[in-house]
Parts: C-alpha cells; sequence; structure tokens
C-alpha cells in the first residue's frame, strides 16, 4: 500500500493546475442515465471515485468512451462520452456502492427513465451516518413506491412520476441532486423548497438545462423543474474543484509561500477567502484564477463554523484545522454538517498540535512548530489534513492509508512538488 512522505519546511511558490470538481461530475455522470443520447463531459479528473461511477454506470448498459483531441486546459482533465442507448440493468449492486456513497444518485435517474430501481444503500467515508431518508421521502412525495429491502431500497414507479412539491426538513446535497434527476422526466412541475445551493447542484441543473430540461430558480434555494417527456445529447464542462481550491489556498498560507490556482473561481471559495483574510491570508483574483499569499508573513488564529453553501465547507474542516495548528493564537473550528469528522484530530496531535475537541467543536491552541511523524489517514480531507500539516512539519511525516487521498485529489504529491513541496510517493514496503 502507497505512503507519501514529506520533508517539511520549503515555502510553496509557483501554479498549481486545479481539476474537475469530483462532487461535480458524479452527479453528472449519473446524469447520463436520463437519456439515450450521448452526453459528453470535458473536465473530469482522473479519481478512484470517478472510476468507482465510471464501473457502476457500465453495469447498467452505459457504454463510456474517450474523446481525442479535447482541449481541456491547464488541468489536463478527460472528455468522456456517455452513452445510455439502452438500460440493461436497473439494480446498483452492493459490491459496487459500497465503495462510495454517491452512487446512491443512480436512483433517481433510473426510476424517472426506467419506471424502478433497486439501489444498494450506500457506503463512503467514515463520517457518520449520513442518512438517505430525505431522498427517500422526496422520491414517495413525487409519486414512487418505495421499500428497504435486504440492504437495498427498492423503488417503483410504474406509470411515471408526478411533479409535486417538497420542502426539504434540512439542506441535503445528495437528497437535491438525486430527486432533481427525477423531476425533470417527471410529469407536471415539480417545486424543490429549502434545495441546496452548492455550485455542483448549480452546475448539475445547467447540464441538465443543455439536455433539454426545464429547471428554474438556478442558484437559488427554490427549484421549479417543468417534467419534460425524454432528454437529449449535450456536451458539458466540469466545472473547477472548490474544495481541492481551498486545499491549496491553505497550503500556501500553512507555507508561506505564494501560488497561483490555475481555473480557480473566487466566487465558489468566497467564504473560504473571507475566513482566511483575519488570518492574514490574502487571496485575490488574476487573470487565469487565483492568487494566494500571507500578509506581512503572519499568520493568526480565526473561529470558523461549517455550513451549507454559501458558508464554510465542510469538506475543508479538516484543512482549516491543519492550518491553523501553527497560527498566532487560538481557534474555534464548529462542525454543524457532519458528526464523527474530528477523526483527524489525533494524528495531528501526535505532531504536536494542540487541540481540544468538545462535541462539535475544537480547540485549536497554535504552536510555533509542528514535527513531523508517521500519521494516518481516515477519510478522504483527513488525508489531505496531515499532508498540510507535514507540509510544514520539523522532519518527515509518513501519511499511510492514502487511498482516501486518491479518491478525491488528483496527483496531489506531483502538485505539490512543482511548487518546491519535499514530497514523494512510496511504495508502503519501503
Amino acid at each position: 500500500m502507497d505512503k507519501i512522505l514529506i520533508r517539511g519546511g520549503a515555502p510553496l511558490s509557483g501554479a498549481v493546475p486545479i481539476g474537475g470538481a469530483k462532487n461535480a461530475a458524479l452527479p453528472l455522470m449519473a446524469a447520463s442515465l436520463l437519456t439515450a443520447e450521448p452526453l459528453v463531459l470535458e473536465n473530469l479528473p482522473d479519481l478512484a471515485d470517478i472510476t468507482t461511477m465510471s464501473n457502476l454506470l457500465a453495469q447498467h448498459g452505459v457504454a463510456i468512451t474517450p474523446v481525442k483531441g479535447a482541449n481541456c486546459g491547464a488541468a489536463r482533465g478527460r472528455t468522456l462520452e456517455f452513452s445510455a442507448r439502452t438500460i440493461a440493468s436497473t439494480t446498483a449492486p452492493y459490491d459496487l456502492v459500497r465503495r462510495m456513497r454517491a452512487s446512491f444518485l443512480v436512483l433517481g435517474p433510473l426510476l424517472a427513465r426506467c419506471g424502478e430501481a433497486r439501489v444498494s444503500l450506500p457506503g463512503g467515508c467514515e463520517i457518520g451516518t449520513r442518512p438517505v431518508d430525505l431522498h427517500i421521502k422526496g422520491l414517495e412525495r413525487l409519486g414512487a413506491e418505495v421499500e428497504l429491502r435486504e440492504g437495498y431500497i427498492e423503488a417503483k414507479a410504474p406509470k411515471g412520476l408526478r411533479g409535486a412539491e417538497f420542502a426539504f426538513p434540512s439542506v441535503s446535497v445528495g437528497a437535491t441532486e438525486n430527486l432533481l434527476m427525477a423531476a425533470v422526466l417527471a410529469e407536471g412541475e415539480t417545486l424543490l423548497v429549502n434545495a441546496a445551493r452548492e455550485p455542483e447542484i448549480t452546475d448539475l441543473a445547467a447540464c441538465l438545462n443543455a439536455m433539454g430540461a426545464r429547471i428554474d430558480g438556478i442558484g437559488s434555494d427554490r427549484l421549479t423543474i417543468n417534467g419534460v417527456s425524454s432528454l437529449h445529447r449535450a456536451r458539458h464542462r466540469v466545472i473547477p474543484d472548490r474544495i481541492e481550491t481551498g486545499t491549496y489556498l491553505m497550503a500556501a498560507a500553512a507555507t508561506g509561500g505564494d501560488l497561483t490556482l490555475l481555473g480557480a473561481r473566487l466566487d465558489h471559495v468566497e467564504s473560504v477567502a473571507r475566513a482566511l483574510e483575519p488570518a492574514e491570508v490574502v487571496v485575490s483574483e488574476v487573470a487565469d484564477g487565483l492568487r494566494v499569499r500571507r500578509r506581512n508573513g503572519r499568520l493568526a488564529g480565526v473561529d470558523v463554523m461549517t455550513e451549507p453553501f454559501p458558508g464554510f465547507p465542510t469538506d475543508l474542516q479538516a484543512q482549516i484545522m491543519a492550518l491553523m495548528a501553527t497560527a498566532e493564537g487560538a481557534s474555534m473550528i464548529t462542525e454543524t454538517i457532519f458528526e464523527n469528522r474530528f477523526m483527524h484530530v489525533p494524528e495531528l496531535m501526535r505532531m504536536g498540535a494542540n487541540i481540544t475537541v468538545h462535541q462539535a467543536s475544537a480547540l485549536v491552541r497554535g504552536v510555533k512548530r509542528l514535527m513531523g511523524a508517521p500519521v494516518m489517514a481516515t477519510d478522504l480531507r483527513a488525508s489531505v489534513s496531515l499532508i498540510l500539516a507535514g507540509l510544514v512539519a520539523e522532519g518527515e511525516t509518513v501519511v499511510d492509508r492514502v487511498y482516501h487521498l486518491d479518491r478525491g485529489y488528483e496527483r496531489v504529491e506531483e502538485k505539490l512538488a512543482a511548487c518546491g513541496a519535499r514530497i514523494e510517493r512510496v511504495n508502503g514496503g519501503a
């Protein structure tokens, strides 16, 4: 099993290409099930989760082929064509769905197009239960009959789905995506109230409209969908990854470096830029993306609370905790989205961080320096927080179980090394 070896202390300088957003690409790929005509997606990242979704779609009957000669910019993203001319199976089996929670997003498209779907309950990172009850309640509101049987969600709508109003009792990105995809082929009008507003939702809605859907209110928490009988072919470019953007913003800030993030969009990470401003970190727009550097060389502690978009992303909570570990003063980091998402804390403390956890909050008292140590990744975002800590630690840090990292970060060691980091991937036996 591979490990990441880091020798800290080198400030980062240069340019980092930001890849396509994993969390946008996965629902877009699932949307290919909605039409018999091809969907071409540009700027797809080369990640383990993308491969997992591709394998799942293939067993449903989707033909996936590379598009040659596509110009995907600095991020070197891939362009693939997804053609679901016929649906070979409406069952999403456990052995595929358990590997990644986003696999559950095939439920809405399969049900809308085929009138039935049998999807295993999902797996994914161990950051809490993350129930699927909102997905089920929303589909039932659209007229589906849903049962839980032997670990599978079995949904049927033999006469098709019908438009309805559904108000989410709490914001859910995944449930918004599933219901949005189901509603585009439902008869009549659907109104989704308190819908998630993440850029990935906006990207999905824009792609669906390009395929012939009729969605209004994009970017707001009220989505109106007028169902159509069928969707058609389309070509769509995946937005840049805001979580990758935020991670490299913090890498530059942690090391006292100066990075340009090619292709990054400020409107996707405004909450992060606002949070870092009192920490004496400057994020500015430049012609080809964003530039990030410290102001006057110091790094000050700040308080952060995770919230649904446009608030501070839960997927950057572990990274800002690593950043605050060496800031001047104390920081309070509060997690409001997922329970059990402080599993990186013991590993950061092994490196000398001073962190006290009380329920959903972590008090981080900045220390002068972290020390390199062998550490173990527990989930995707925790893994990259340990890399950030390793970049500033004295001595050598070895991050184990980096298969988590490969689910969401493309060529992270190459991108960091190109900017001066002393980092390499080594075989587990080394």
